[in-house]
């Protein structure tokens, strides 16, 4: 295993964004080094390990953003969509936007080889 480790992912002040990517520190890492990252369930300023746990996230180690000796990306997206309604619409019910958006920091776990 060439290293492994934790990043904090960062979605910003509430209400968030939809999307957001860490950067992760990969001295000795190669172009083609196998990179893997996962949400860690533990205490953040933001969460608790419950909300790491039971959030709709997905996450993906970038293969093709590393730099060689140098660093890879990790990005993470909300996958929930939610309905959202408005009951004061001159035509009833309006559905909103089909995203919701995730805010402050989360903990995610990675490994390169």
């Amino acid at each position: 295993m060439g290293a492994a480790g934790t990043a904090i992912v960062d979605f910003g002040a509430f209400p968030g964004q939809s999307d957001a990517i860490v950067t992760v520190s990969a001295p000795g890492i190669s172009s083609t080094s196998l990179v893997e990252a996962w949400i860690l369930p533990a205490q953040t300023a933001d969460h608790s390990p419950d909300e790491h746990t039971v959030e709709s996230l997905t996450i993906k180690a970038d293969q093709s953003s590393i730099v060689p000796n140098t660093s890879f990306n990790i990005h993470v997206a909300n996958t929930s969509e939610i309905a959202e309604t408005n009951p004061n619409a001159a035509q009833g019910v309006v559905i909103g936007g089909t995203s919701t958006c995730v805010y402050g920091k989360w903990n995610v776990g990675w490994v390169w080889d």
